[in-house]
């Protein structure tokens, strides 16, 4: 992203003002498996942010870094909360828009057939 990019939009990445902000006033206490980089103010500790690794976009924060930015817990998720147990799947970002989006059998992006009914419903007529 070029100064210009960086100076006028704030979706691809932090802005020079977020910078600047974030060197002056913050002291980085974590980063996840995404590249993205955790912040808390010097003076005031209840005041916390991300600044993301890519797009803004906050399910591309995890569900461990959402409770610490919120508040639900103090410490940084390493020290404040359980390992993570082997049936727990990762956390994905939100797809929508993206190849990957959910499309269920039926919709239009799917050929758009859907499964023959299967005679359980009765419309409803008015008397």
């Amino acid at each position: 992203m070029g100064i210009l990019g960086s100076i006028f939009t704030w979706w691809n990445g932090a802005t020079i003002g977020t910078s600047l902000f974030t060197r002056r006033f913050g002291n980085q206490v974590g980063k996840d498996a995404l590249g993205n980089l955790y912040f808390v103010h010097a003076k005031n500790p209840a005041r916390r942010w991300v600044i993301y690794n890519g797009s803004n976009d906050a399910s591309r924060a995890p569900p461990e870094w959402q409770s610490w930015l919120r508040g639900q817990i103090d410490d940084v998720p390493d020290k404040a909360l359980p390992p993570r147990r082997p049936f727990q799947k990762p956390a994905v970002p939100n797809l929508t828009g993206t190849g990957e989006t959910y499309r269920p059998a039926g919709s239009l992006s799917r050929g758009g057939q859907r499964p023959a009914a299967t005679g359980d419903y009765q419309a409803w007529t008015p008397e």
